[in-house]
């Protein structure tokens, strides 16, 4: 593949007559992050209050070394992620553009590649979903290239035993993970020679060192850290969410609050559990969608926050509840928890009943409801082995657990 860029930009630095940074970092926001469900592309999904990407930029700009900084995100948010990144890079915001990308990652670094001053002799490529990336990684690349002239590449120690297997999934034999690294972003790689082995890639690489590695070049591993993981699913982001809450301001005052809903089956309505329709499936009674697990997430966060329940709050004399789906009780409760200062940390909901067997359609669920609080949401499901209304299969029980904080003055 090649890019097909122009030459190398003239800093506007350079032009003021002052000095121009010669390290220059190229990150990646890009991506829809299908995976991780949520109803953004995936470095403008929330994460503690903010967006991945905001987080991702935080150690950037926390680099030793003046650096250049291309952000590749969707060209449908290339106006507002330039200004959330001006924001972030605050005085620094002159060595700061941001670019739509392209159809793949490949094409996204070729095209922030482009974009980068011709004082650039250093270039770190990053995921911006490896958001708690410490600063220190990204010296420490620098400083490797530097000192190498060579590739630079962060990467971890393999704890798990790994299995080659054939195509029939049976294991050939065991591969020793001494000799294994499971590599991370920010890569780093001299100028010239990155740009060379772009222009000369006839295929898609599975990440930049590879790509780097196949135009003839050296590729070194260096310790990496544990915090540089990939924000790729709903149980990456609750990682990442505990995290920054364990190195949260103490300020922050954390409160629970637990809710259940119980419906009874309807063979006359459709069914919708969490969130979701579910056709031909038995559906459940109730003065709204009879959904339990809405209900019980619903209940759990007027309690966390002390506002009520949810029979109190939205009665069932109120006519515009009447039939309505469960996501119009969580965006209405959202709205209530934000005007009274609150945030939504995390929720946990534990689905009882035997059917409809949940765990094929668990991601979805997970993705569409954290979309909808701006938050981690995990579901989980299970049976009474027969026992109590659930086993007797008269209906479905949801039992939610939500932290909230709220930041005192």
């Amino acid at each position: 593949m090649s890019p097909n860029a122009p030459g190398p930009k003239v800093s506007s630095a350079t032009a003021a007559g002052g000095r121009a940074p010669i390290v220059g970092v190229i990150v990646v926001a890009a991506g829809s992050g299908t995976r991780l469900g949520a109803a953004r592309p995936k470095a403008f999904a929330p994460l503690a209050g903010r967006t991945i990407l905001e987080h991702s930029l935080d150690s950037v700009f926390g680099m030793q070394r003046e650096s250049q900084v291309v952000v590749v995100v969707p060209s449908a948010l290339v106006d507002e992620a330039a200004s959330m990144v001006t924001d972030a890079a605050g005085a620094a915001h002159k060595y700061v553009r941001v670019v739509a990308g392209g159809a793949t990652r490949q094409q996204s670094v070729a095209l922030g590649l482009a974009e980068l001053d011709a004082s650039v002799r250093i270039v770190l490529v990053h995921d911006a979903a490896r958001a708690l990336t410490p600063s220190s990684v990204f010296d420490a690349v620098v400083t490797g290239v530097a000192q190498t002239a060579s590739g630079i590449v962060p990467g971890v120690a393999v704890t798990d035993t790994i299995k080659r297997v054939d195509d029939d999934e049976s294991v050939v034999e065991t591969v020793d993970r001494a000799e294994l690294r499971a590599v991370q972003t920010p890569q780093a790689f001299p100028r010239a020679a990155l740009d060379a082995a772009y222009a000369e890639a006839e295929r898609e690489h599975t990440d930049d060192a590879a790509l780097f590695a196949a135009a003839g070049n050296t590729v070194s591993i260096i310790d990496g850290d544990d915090r540089a993981f990939k924000i790729t699913t709903p149980w990456d982001l609750r990682r990442a969410e505990g995290l920054l809450r364990d190195t949260a301001a103490p300020t922050e005052g954390l409160r629970t609050g637990i809710g259940t809903d119980v419906h009874a089956f309807d063979d006359s309505s459709e069914l919708w559990l969490a969130g979701l329709h579910w056709p031909g499936e038995r559906g459940l009674s109730g003065h709204s969608d009879g959904d339990p697990v809405c209900h019980a997430i619903t209940d759990a966060l007027l309690s966390a926050a002390g506002l009520g329940d949810i029979g109190s709050v939205f009665g069932t004399a109120d006519p515009q509840f009447d039939g309505a789906h469960g996501d119009v009780f969580l965006r209405a409760t959202l709205e209530r928890l934000t005007a009274a200062g609150f945030t939504v940390n995390n929720v946990s909901v534990q689905i009882i009943g035997n059917s409809p067997r949940f765990s094929p359609r668990r991601m979805e669920a997970e993705g569409l409801l954290s979309g909808i609080l701006d938050a981690p949401v995990s579901v989980s499901a299970t049976t009474t082995d027969g026992l109590g209304f659930p086993g007797r299969g008269e209906g479905i029980c949801a039992i939610a657990t939500a932290i909230v904080s709220r930041q005192y003055a």
